[in-house]
């Protein structure tokens, strides 16, 4: 009998397997899943099986010692009775009736179990590797996000205090539109409170977060173990803090900055769905 394993996996949030076998084979599927599940923790994993020959069917050629012993005793009373000559050869012995016969029994589960695994183990190795040289690219593809998402943020941060400015003199001019007079530099009550507005449009704490997220992405990248779901989060939560830098300003210049971060999150979210 020969086996053949094929692993085909694709992303997925969780790790689904969807075994493909021989009917006769599926006492095997739970043992199978198991093995798989030690070796992956993400995607979805189709397993194709396949068996080739006599399946889990053992034939065995058996000898009737017995009736054997008989027929050669038999034999040699009647040459002996009646004075013939020659031997008993071994094509005499291979056309005597019901002295050789094949049995077809079941072949042992262990054995059967134990051969599968050793194929699935194979095929686990080539698809891990497989992996390996894709989540390599993968790295390399996100770590050079980070690193243009690091920059555009460092624009915003170097934006902010000009985006500051601009927010107190709008709201100062629509005040002074509104009740139709100069602001007097003495009210400082009023100052106070455009202050406070415009304190309401800073980005400080939300490009402090964003910062943070960067670099918790990156040390995320380089643990050994599996981190897509990590990753996904993260990227949830930097999507979060550029929708409100963007709710924040009307500034023409740091809303360019934002579609940029969008994007690079967006592409981002795509590449972290295929990593384990």
């Amino acid at each position: 009998m020969r086996l053949t394993i094929e692993l085909r996996s694709v992303n997925h949030r969780f790790l689904d397997i969807s075994p493909k076998i021989p009917r006769n084979f599926l006492f095997l599927e739970e043992a199978m899943k198991r093995y798989i599940k030690q070796k992956l923790s993400r995607g979805r994993v189709d397993l194709f099986l396949t068996a080739e020959g006599e399946g889990l069917l053992y034939k065995r050629l058996e000898a009737d010692d017995e009736l054997l012993d008989q027929y050669i005793t038999k034999l040699s009373n009647v040459k002996d009775q009646y004075k013939l000559t020659g031997d008993i050869s071994i094509d005499t012995v291979a056309g005597l009736e019901g002295i050789f016969t094949v049995r077809e029994t079941d072949q042992p589960v262990d054995q059967i179990k134990a051969e599968l695994l050793s194929v699935l183990d194979a095929a686990c190795a080539e698809l891990i590797e497989m992996r390996n040289q894709e989540g390599e690219r993968l790295a390399q593809d996100l770590l050079n996000r980070l690193h243009s998402m690091k920059d555009t943020v460092a624009d915003i941060e170097a934006r902010r205090p000009v985006i500051v400015d601009e927010y107190k003199a709008k709201v100062l001019s629509r005040i002074e539109t509104f009740i139709n007079e100069e602001i007097a530099s003495e009210e400082s009550r009023v100052l106070q409170e455009v202050a406070l507005l415009a304190e309401r449009g800073d980005i400080t704490e939300e490009v402090t977060r964003l910062y943070s997220h960067i670099d918790q992405f990156h040390n995320t990248l380089e643990k050994q173990e599996p981190i897509g779901r990590t990753l996904d989060f993260i990227v949830q939560e930097m999507h979060r803090e550029i929708n409100t830098i963007g709710s924040k300003s009307n500034d023409s210049q740091l809303s360019n900055s934002v579609v940029t971060l969008k994007s690079e999150v967006e592409k981002m979210k795509e590449q972290v769905q295929n990593i384990e």
